[in-house]
């Protein structure tokens, strides 16, 4: 019986190699076809013309060529105008087609009195050869005895006879001398004057880039920092697609020039007046202008049109290029730690306009609106304003902030009110307060004629928030909205038609206006309209009205992002140059540090002010208090006079008063009424002791 052995480890040995030999086969290289020379010489040619080296020298080398051709033809334009009354012929027509006929009279009238003198020229070059001839031998004559008369002279002198000649001998030695020196040069000078005559040409051309635009260097290809010339304005309004502008400017020919003023420096660009030609309106230029900034080759943002008094003109603002990226300087208010603020005759200092000037804006009596998109430093451009009039320590401040990131925390210590928060309870709380700000206008309206009342800023930021609000009262009526039963807007309303007056004045910041969340009555009452970037048209007419936007503001041109803090300005309270119905100003960036440090230069100037955090509602009120404060700057006042201003004030409480009320308030501090001229009267500086002595002592009551 035979056995299998089965192998537990794998065999190591390796099967036999069945594999057939790798064979190598050499095969030999072919032989090389040579490269025929014209193909040689093809590719290297293309190569070199390919180079940008070789580009760029041949455009230099076609570049001062082309300057001595262009040099040649501006030289003998201009000799052909010296000699000829093409100059008059050319203005003349750019006259008539601007439409300007008295110009084309004058210049017709011009041109007739240069062909007059030329032709009385020409008249007498006939008899320019006679009386030049008899000036030469008469001129001769006189010489020749002079120098005969001084030869004498020097022979008496000399005693020398021969010296009689010697005079004369040295002036012709001299002429011999001359001649000699002449044609010594003149073989030189006539080999190199034709090469200087090719420099003087070339040194015109260079002067005026008299070269086509490819010739030219790439700087100047690409008019990154071109300086505006009259040329270039021309070319630009030819170019804008207006078929008339451009009509009428071809018939001017090179007397285009003759639309523009002078181009003046303004800030960090150039300004100039253009006066259209008949047929063109100014809004045709106005649509243009990114086409026209492109012309001019700037950005978009770096050229403002607006419209001048003079009628047919706009004024055209060009920027550096550049410059308008560039930051402005600190504001006064950080970098001046002794600066106060006068709110009656002083300016806040806002910012710059586009001319690099101080941009300073009078607050008197004027109700303030700011708007703009979302993050285009609108809150900070309407802190730095109130931050200046703090800095009066006769201001008082009622403040509602609806957003509530604490922007205007450093206000606490120095507002009479400061709420904070974009809730629906937070805008009834501003809504109140501004409802409280219009009692106290009442009251101040009250008070007798002549008195001044102290300055009260009712500033709500993000006051869209409270005209959408959808909360009502009790009574079911809304605190939003605009209509006659809402709240807020009612009482923005009263501010606006009667608080200036009492210096009771109105700011609101808002932004992405609409109808709904800007209602037209609240923007149009406003004496101060500014705008930061916009994303519409419609939107720059709500924010600045159709007046600033048709004389050329346009707040929707701005760059969102790019040009914050930068806004458009409708207001009588700043500088406007004549003829603009706005102004653009780049504003002061003030940060939350510098802010505080502002505010509490503010603060040391006032003896401490107890900022409310919310109103106060149903509270028992302090008489005494209430009658001092209607005094405003008076001394005294009709006791009758009293009782109305308090009635006003809170009804309520002081509707139904008599004289005996008040005596009885007053009785025993010191105040008391008493017969003035005849009248009772109440005296201010009385009122002011019983409540320091009350505070002192608890001895004066209180109702």
């Amino acid at each position: 019986m035979s056995e299998n052995v089965v192998h537990l480890h794998k065999a190591t040995d390796s099967p036999p190699d069945t594999t057939v030999p790798t064979v190598l086969t050499v095969v030999p290289e072919a032989a090389t076809v040579p490269v025929p020379l014209w193909v040689r010489s093809a590719r290297a040619v293309k190569r070199l013309a390919a180079d940008e080296r070789t580009s760029t020298v041949a455009r230099a080398v076609a570049r001062h060529g082309l300057f001595v051709a262009g040099g040649a033809r501006i030289v003998a334009r201009r000799t052909w105008d010296g000699r000829t009354a093409a100059r008059y012929e050319r203005m003349l027509r750019a006259a008539e087609a601007a439409g300007n006929y008295e110009a084309a009279m004058e210049w017709e009238e011009r041109g007739q009195r240069y062909r007059d003198a030329r032709h009385r020229r020409r008249m007498d070059l006939l008899h320019s050869p006679v009386e030049a001839a008899k000036g030469a031998l008469v001129g001769t004559g006189m010489g020749i005895g002079s120098l005969v008369a001084l030869g004498v002279v020097l022979a008496v002198a000399t005693k020398d006879v021969g010296d009689v000649v010697t005079p004369l001998m040295a002036v012709v030695e001299f002429i011999r001398l001359m001649v000699t020196i002449v044609q010594i040069v003149w073989g030189p000078l006539i080999t190199i004057g034709p090469f200087l005559a090719l420099l003087a040409l070339w040194a015109v051309g260079a002067n005026q880039q008299a070269a086509p635009a490819w010739a030219l260097p790439a700087n100047v290809r690409s008019g990154e920092g071109e300086p505006i010339t009259p040329s270039i304005v021309v070319k630009a309004l030819r170019d804008l697609g207006v078929p008339a502008l451009r009509k009428a400017i071809t018939e001017m020919g090179d007397a285009g020039a003759s639309m523009l003023g002078p181009i003046t420096l303004a800030g960090c660009g150039v300004e100039v007046d253009v006066t259209l030609p008949s047929g063109v309106s100014t809004n045709e230029v106005q649509n243009r202008r990114r086409k026209l900034a492109e012309n001019l080759t700037r950005h978009e943002h770096e050229v403002f049109i607006t419209i001048p008094t003079a009628a047919r003109t706009v004024r055209l603002w060009v920027a550096d290029s550049g410059a308008l990226d560039e930051p402005i300087g600190p504001s006064p208010l950080v970098t001046d730690t002794t600066m106060t603020a006068d709110y009656a005759k002083g300016r806040a200092p806002w910012g710059q306009d586009l001319r690099g000037d101080a941009a300073a804006l009078s607050l008197y009596q004027r109700h303030l609106l700011i708007t703009g998109l979302s993050n285009q430093g609108k809150t900070v451009a309407l802190r730095s304003l109130a931050l200046w009039l703090a800095l009066d320590k006769s201001v008082e401040f009622l403040m509602g902030d609806l957003k509530g990131v604490g922007d205007w925390k450093m206000f606490d210590g120095l507002a009479n009110t400061l709420i904070q928060g974009p809730t629906d309870e937070h805008v009834i709380e501003v809504t109140e307060m501004v409802e409280g700000a219009v009692d106290e206008m009442n009251r101040r309206i009250q008070a007798p004629p002549g008195t001044v009342f102290p300055p009260l800023i009712v500033l709500v930021d993000e006051a869209q928030v409270a005209f959408m609000c959808p909360a009502k009262d009790s009574e079911k009526r809304p605190y939003g909205g605009a209509r006659a039963n809402s709240r807020y807007f009612m009482a923005v309303r009263k501010i606006h038609n009667q608080g200036r007056a009492v210096n009771v004045l109105m700011w609101q910041g808002t932004q992405d206006p609409t109808n709904e969340n800007l209602p037209k009555l609240v923007r149009e009452g406003a004496h101060t309209r500014a705008s930061l970037a916009l994303g519409t048209e419609s939107q720059a007419r709500m924010a600045l009205g159709d007046k600033a936007v048709d004389g050329g503001a346009a707040p929707n041109l701005l760059r969102p992002g790019l040009d914050q803090g930068t806004l458009v300005l409708a207001s009588s309270g700043i500088t406007i140059p004549a003829g603009q119905s706005s102004i653009t100003v780049r504003t002061h960036y003030i940060n939350d540090d510098d802010a505080e440090a502002i505010t509490d230069r503010a603060k040391a100037l006032r003896d401490g002010v107890t900022t409310l955090h919310a109103i106060q509602r149903d509270q028992e009120r302090d008489a005494l208090k209430d009658i001092f404060s209607i005094f405003g700057e008076a001394s005294r006042l009709r006791t009758q006079d009293v009782i109305k201003c308090l009635s006003a004030l809170a009804a309520d409480s002081y509707g139904d008063w008599s004289p005996g009320d008040l005596a009885r308030v007053l009785e025993g501090t010191g105040a008391e009424p008493h017969k003035s001229d005849g009248r009772m009267v109440v005296v201010r500086d009385r009122v002011l002791n019983a409540l320091t002595n009350r505070d002192t002592t608890g001895s004066a009551s209180t109702d």
